[in-house]
This record gives C-alpha cells, sequence and structure tokens, in this order.
C-alpha cells in the first residue's frame, strides 16, 4: 500500500512540481491549501494563503488527478504571525515572519492534520534537504540549487516535523522545476515566484501596522551615537538597523539606522563603519543536529536570508546563545535571526536580542 503524503500547495510552481514529483514516485498524493486571509484583507487576491490561490492549487490538482482540501488557518495566522509581526515593529525590533509561518503554521498545523487524517508525510516545495544523522536526529542542508537555499527559514523545524516531512525539490535547480511543470502542462509554469512579505503586498508595512492594529506612529529624536539629537522621526515602526534611504534627513554625509528604542522612541543614526559589531546574542533557540550545546563550537553562521554564512565561536549558557564573528558583521538587527552552520548543514539557530 502506497505511503500518503498531504501536500502543502500554495498555487505556485513549486509547490506544485513538488506533488507531481512525488505522486510520480508512487505516494498517495493529496494538496492541502491554507487559507491565510486576515482581517483587512477578507477576500484578497494578493496575498499568500488568498483565494485565488486556493483555486489555483485546486486546479493543479485536478490537473495532476489528486486530491485537495483547505485549512482555514486565518484566526492562527492573524495570532501567531501577523500579531507578532506587529508587536515586534512596535517594540523596535525588526521580526521574520516567514520563519513564524514555518513554525506555526506551515508545518506545525499541516503535521497535525495530516496525522489525523491518517497520512505517513507532509511534503512542502521548500529548496532544503533533510538528512538522517549517523545519531538517529535529523537535520536540513542546504539543496542542490544552493541560490534558491531555504534553510535559514526552516530552522526551526523540529525532529518529529522533520521525520515527517519530505522537500523533493531538493535535488533540482529552478529553472529545472519550471522545466518540469511547463512539459507537464502545468498553468503555473511561468506564475513568478513570490516577494517580500505575503500580508504586505505593496511592502508599506508601516501603513499596514497602523491599520491593523490601531497603533499610531508618533515622531521622536534621531540621535547620534553620542546622544546628540540630531533631527527627528517620523515614527520608529518606520525604520529597520542598517537603513540609509527613507530618513527624511540629510547629514551632508550617508547615515544609517543603528539602533531603535522604543521606550524612548528615539532611532540612533550613525556612519556605515559604525554598524560593525562582532558579537550577539540570541535567544529562542532551536538545534536540529545536536540536541544541544555543551561546549564552545566553531561554526559557520548568517543573520539574514541572504548573507553568506561567516565563521564564528558559538557558546550557550542558560537559553542564550553567544555568537562571536570571526570578523566584524554589518547590522545585527534584534528580532531577525542567527542560524548556525556545520558546512552546508544546520545546526540550529535563534532569534536575536
Amino acid at each position: 500500500m502506497a505511503e500518503k503524503v498531504l501536500v502543502g500547495m500554495s498555487g505556485g510552481v513549486d509547490s506544485s512540481v513538488c506533488a507531481l514529483l512525488l505522486k510520480e514516485k508512487g505516494y498517495d498524493v493529496t494538496g492541502v491549501t491554507l487559507f491565510l486571509r486576515n482581517k483587512l484583507n477578507t477576500d484578497t487576491n494578493t496575498s499568500c494563503g488568498s483565494q485565488s490561490d486556493v483555486d489555483d492549487a485546486k486546479a493543479i490538482c485536478e490537473k495532476l488527478g489528486i486530491g485537495h482540501i483547505t485549512m482555514d488557518m486565518s484566526e492562527l495566522f492573524d495570532e501567531k504571525v501577523i500579531d507578532d509581526f506587529v508587536n515586534t515593529y512596535i517594540s523596535g525590533k525588526t521580526p521574520n515572519p516567514c520563519i513564524e509561518c514555518n513554525r506555526h503554521i506551515k508545518f506545525d498545523k499541516m503535521l497535525e492534520k495530516a496525522t489525523e487524517l491518517g497520512y505517513d508525510y507532509i511534503a512542502t516545495g521548500h529548496y532544503a534537504t533533510i538528512i538522517k544523522l549517523p545519531d538517529g536526529r535529523y537535520t536540513i542542508k542546504k539543496p542542490v540549487d544552493v541560490s534558491k537555499d531555504q534553510t535559514y527559514v526552516l530552522y526551526r523545524l523540529t525532529q518529529e516535523q522533520l521525520k515527517h516531512t519530505l522537500f523533493p525539490l531538493s535535488e533540482y535547480t529552478k529553472p529545472e522545476i519550471r522545466e518540469i511543470a511547463e512539459k507537464a502542462g502545468l498553468i503555473n509554469s511561468r506564475k513568478p515566484d513570490s516577494q517580500d512579505i505575503c500580508f504586505v503586498p505593496d511592502g508599506d508595512y508601516a501603513k499596514f501596522i497602523e491599520e491593523y492594529s490601531g497603533y499610531k506612529s508618533v515622531e521622536g529624536d534621531y540621535i547620534d551615537i553620542n546622544g546628540n539629537v540630531i533631527g527627528k522621526h517620523s515614527g520608529m515602526i518606520h525604520y529597520t538597523v542598517g537603513q540609509r534611504k527613507g530618513l527624511g534627513v540629510t547629514f551632508g554625509k550617508p547615515m544609517f539606522v543603528k539602533s531603535i528604542n522604543a521606550e524612548n522612541n528615539t532611532v540612533t543614526l550613525c556612519e556605515d563603519k559604525d554598524l560593525y559589531t562582532s558579537e550577539l546574542l540570541a535567544n529562542d533557540l532551536n538545534f536540529m543536529s545536536v540536541e544541544e550545546v555543551c561546549d564552545t563550537m566553531k561554526i559557520m553562521a548568517k543573520t539574514r536570508y541572504s548573507q553568506k554564512e561567516q565563521p564564528a565561536t558559538l557558546e550557550v549558557s542558560d537559553g542564550i546563545a553567544k555568537v562571536v564573528f570571526d570578523n566584524p558583521q554589518r547590522a545585527f538587527t534584534k528580532g531577525q535571526s542567527v542560524v548556525f552552520y556545520d558546512g552546508d548543514m544546520v545546526i540550529g539557530g535563534g532569534k536575536i536580542i
């Protein structure tokens, strides 16, 4: 009897080919689309998990001859992803909603549903490779197409989730995936990849936060690294560490956001050279390849999705990771994640504090 797999289908080409490949391998495949409508967009077709995505996924499933179900995750998405996004910005930090969505919605609830329905696995169109280590633990490593590597946003997956998850796209490049879709006659073979944050399609985070939460941005002081007031900002939710454009004030030289203090409603500006530091702290840790870190470890680490991993030393004490990079790195950002690597393999990660 064929093993059963529930495939998360967004209506995009990656998840569609994921379902196709698994069907061709002999799995009993059903597609599931997570409806992620939020209270500002009750019937939008411009965001991830919209009705348009549901319709596209259904059409693909019909084409592939597989079943399709929809899970309305709107309320939980608001609670775990959007509320966290809003509250993190209001606290002067910069969130990463994709990591929280993977953590609480795409893998947690999808696996829960799969187990309830008697499925053996869940699967998604992420570009990452799941490996089982000699000691029985699971972790992930970079895929064949490193330009599409998504391990950074998947470091929160648990051992149970990894054990019951399939990533069939790990051995393919993105051009190969589009070619497979085209040959199969899938309508979304040339559908563009999603960009930016799915629930803020126009990229105006501050406007979204104010409309969604009722929070009103209040102007405050720009200060320099010595605490001197050097101008007025238009509200701290408009800024993130490392930002240069959109400051609204000229200083005769390039200035960048160094830090944001929600308590005092101040935004500290500095020159580019002052953005570089070597050490950070992180909490809310999750480890994959090891159960825990007991000794100082030499690792590779990165603090943003697009960054290349950099050599560092990791030390963990009382749930706090201390990461010291061999060379100073630019613009560590509170609320973002730092992910630890051993070569191409993920050790774990945490949230920068």
